[in-house]
């Protein structure tokens, strides 16, 4: 088997590797803007501690997540997202939140003026399977279909359903959807990026080859937290099948998710393992 030329950035380090350090913002910037309507394209931006989007353990397990401001303050939540969790829409909205109220400005001279906020996930799963839309872009409207309120934009791409090969690829969205899904099984740089000078740096920067022995150790363990989370995520999904629950889960039913839930929990798999295999909150599963 061929030795991998690219890091995996499903992992928590390729992810943070190419979209969450100062040497790596021309990569986000440029991923960013090839989403954004004009008048919010970035010129430069700050990153942000993500501790202030008041995540728990169990999500930043199964999350990976960039905070980050432009230069002219809006704000931007950059995640990956590997399993479906049951509300994870709700999930989103809800970190939303904290980019909202941290622009509150104390004292008697703020009057309710905001930047715009705009939640950015990338999903390893998909939660539409009635079309084959990847991008899903979510505002507030009226009962007329027409934008209420233009400052808080949630973005979703489901990328299994992206299928576009490298002859396809006529946007910088496309190429960068492309470069995300494909990265850790391609072996050199397509030639559809070449003469990019951004690409080009984003897949230098991926080289596993290029990475010293400490980041490398660190790669590596990032890695098998991902495949243990994924053989985890398949042996779950196994003991569903065996009992006859995958219907049950599938069409939602309660008494069969909590069953599998008590059976993952009797069989020792940590609370978030279960949480991401059956899409229970955490309480629910302590009381089992």
């Amino acid at each position: 088997m061929t030795n991998p030329t690219f890091i995996n950035p499903y992992t928590d380090f390729g992810f943070k590797r190419l979209f969450g350090t100062v040497a790596s913002k021309p990569f986000l910037i440029s991923f960013l803007n090839s989403i954004l309507p004009d008048h919010h394209q970035i010129a430069d931006l700050t990153f942000k501690n993500t501790e202030a989007l008041g995540e728990t353990i169990d999500d930043r397990k199964a999350i990976y997540d960039i905070f980050c401001e432009s230069i002219t303050g809006e704000q931007f939540i950059v995640e990956l997202q590997r399993t479906k969790q049951a509300f994870f829409k709700d999930r989103t909205l809800y970190y939303s939140t904290f980019a909202i109220t941290e622009q509150a400005k104390k004292g008697k001279d703020w009057h309710y003026q905001l930047k715009a906020v705009y939640c950015i996930s990338i999903l390893d799963f998909c939660f539409n399977d009635t079309n084959k839309q990847v991008i899903h872009k979510v505002q507030l409207k009226d009962q007329n279909n027409q934008i209420f309120y233009d400052k808080l934009t949630l973005i979703y791409f489901e990328m299994p359903k992206f299928d576009k090969g490298e002859n396809e690829l006529t946007t910088n969205l496309d190429k960068w959807l492309f470069y995300l899904k494909n990265l850790k099984d391609l072996q050199m740089i397509p030639q559809v990026f070449d003469g990019n000078e951004v690409f080009e740096q984003a897949f230098e920067q991926a080289k596993i080859a290029n990475m010293n022995r400490e980041e490398w150790m660190r790669y590596e363990l990032s890695l098998k937290t991902y495949r243990d989370n994924m053989a985890t995520q398949e042996y779950a999904k196994q003991v569903a099948w065996e009992d006859g629950l995958n219907q049950g889960i599938e069409q939602g039913m309660e008494k069969g998710i909590l069953q599998t839930a008590q059976k993952l929990k009797n069989l020792g798999l940590p609370i978030h393992m279960i949480i991401q295999a059956t899409g229970l909150d955490k309480n629910s599963i302590e009381k089992l």
